[in-house]
């Protein structure tokens, strides 16, 4: 889609923020009105529509992408959100540490038991850890309050958590992403542990690189999103 419009504008109302492209309304791919429920994430969906050349590319304007998502999909996708979500706690990144080298298992502890221990004091859910990659079974309690906890989210915030636990690979980070407890940089360190690891010694390829540069992007601009929940 070319450029049509010249000005970008958020106006409000007693159903919300929406964002005006000249005097359009702007619209969700399914043609709906994009209603969101603070100015601040009117202004960061405003701000990619601002920035955009003349010729609007959907990969550069991620934060709209979120909340058209929240539109077009919640709530009949809600369930499979959640489930998506949860399942990740039962295999989470942080819960799986390597045998060796030394190095590497010592940065695994000090990095990722910080934030099981976080879940914990936080939400009550102790995840265990485990040696290599065999399943390891997390208490029936702990996987409730998670539940709940995602349960607890409205369509918003869902979106946003499911987004920062896909790419993280870890339920606990997105929960501490999405609840401003974590920042993206941070996220993304955590995440890639094993390989920036693996970089550290050997090296970066340029594949590597450009994906990197991706989830740095995804991420900052999931953490953009929730922030802007937040107010």
């Amino acid at each position: 889609m070319r450029r049509f419009w010249r000005e970008v504008g958020v106006v409000g109302d007693a159903d919300g923020w929406a964002v005006q492209l000249d005097t359009r309304p702007l619209r969700t791919p399914a043609r709906r009105a994009l209603i969101v429920p603070t100015p601040a994430l009117a202004e960061a969906i405003a701000a990619e529509w601002r920035d955009a050349g003349d010729q609007v590319d959907a990969a550069r304007m991620p934060v709209t992408r979120l909340a058209t998502t929240v539109v077009d999909l919640m709530p009949a996708r809600r369930a499979d959100a959640i489930a998506e979500a949860l399942g990740f706690a039962a295999t989470d990144l942080l819960c799986y540490r390597a045998a060796g080298p030394a190095e590497l298992v010592l940065r695994q502890a000090r990095a990722w038991q910080p934030w099981l221990d976080w879940a914990a004091r936080v939400h009550g859910a102790r995840l265990v850890a485990t040696e290599g990659v065999m399943a390891v079974t997390q208490d029936a309690d702990a996987l409730a309050r998670l539940r709940a906890v995602i349960e607890g989210l409205d369509a918003w915030r869902l979106v946003g958590l499911h987004a920062a636990v896909t790419l993280t690979g870890s339920l606990i980070l997105g929960l501490a992403l999405e609840a401003g407890a974590l920042d993206a940089e941070a996220a993304f360190a955590l995440a890639q542990l094993d390989e920036l690891f693996e970089v550290e010694q050997w090296g970066e390829e340029e594949q590597q690189r450009l994906r990197h540069a991706a989830l740095r992007r995804d991420l900052a601009a999931t953490a953009h999103y929730a922030a802007s929940l937040r107010g």
